[in-house]
């Protein structure tokens, strides 16, 4: 789980923006992400940079190691770095997402993981049309090219460069950019709650 950027267009940590779900209780972005994350595997790991130790207590849902890298400043590349270097030999390839993609869908993620854990060595990515992108997982032959990425620069071009299988997954372009990026994500989540839903009828 990728999480160590400043958020220097929202303004502030939106990985702690928080939203009321079924029974009054509030959780943040953050928490919505490690629960995504859970549908893939148990080894859960959140990146994180610029707004740690806080995001670390902030959280309600804690994963099962928290990766802090000093350099977060040198963007994602070095977000994919720390995560993949963080495994240990035994691991056959590593589940990418980010933390401000709350809309994703849950049948989807678990077919993409189902896909990911019969074949192993293939690389799989949400399709965005043009590109692959995460959700995505990253077989171990893919790794040495990952490490080698500089900058603002994710594992798009190594996903494309290896022919991933792409796979439709709703709310992949439903990410949080901006406060107006929130108000609308934060709205859809509202409406499609449980006990919305049930109000509606």
């Amino acid at each position: 789980m990728l999480a160590a950027g400043a958020s220097t267009r929202f303004g502030s940590p939106k990985a702690l923006l928080t939203v009321s779900h079924q029974g009054g209780e509030r959780r943040s972005l953050l928490d919505c992400a490690i629960g995504q994350a859970r549908l893939l595997g148990r080894d859960v790991r959140v990146v994180c940079g610029a707004w740690y130790p806080l995001v670390r207590f902030r959280c309600r849902a804690q994963p099962c190691r928290w990766v802090h890298i000093a350099d977060w400043q040198m963007g994602m590349a070095a977000s994919l770095a720390a995560g993949i270097r963080s495994l240990g030999p035994r691991a056959k390839g590593v589940f990418v997402l980010l933390a401000d993609q709350p809309l994703l869908d849950r049948q989807a993620l678990e077919a993409f993981a189902e896909r990911a854990r019969r074949f192993p060595g293939e690389a799989v990515a949400a399709d965005y049309g043009r590109r692959p992108g995460v959700p995505a997982y990253l077989p171990r032959k893919l790794w040495p090219g990952v490490l080698s990425l500089h900058g603002d620069c994710g594992a798009a071009g190594v996903l494309a460069e290896a022919n991933a299988i792409r796979l439709h997954i709703p709310g992949v372009h439903d990410d949080v950019d901006t406060p107006e990026d929130w108000r609308r994500i934060r709205n859809e989540i509202i409406r499609t709650s449980p006990r919305t839903r049930q109000l509606q009828d």
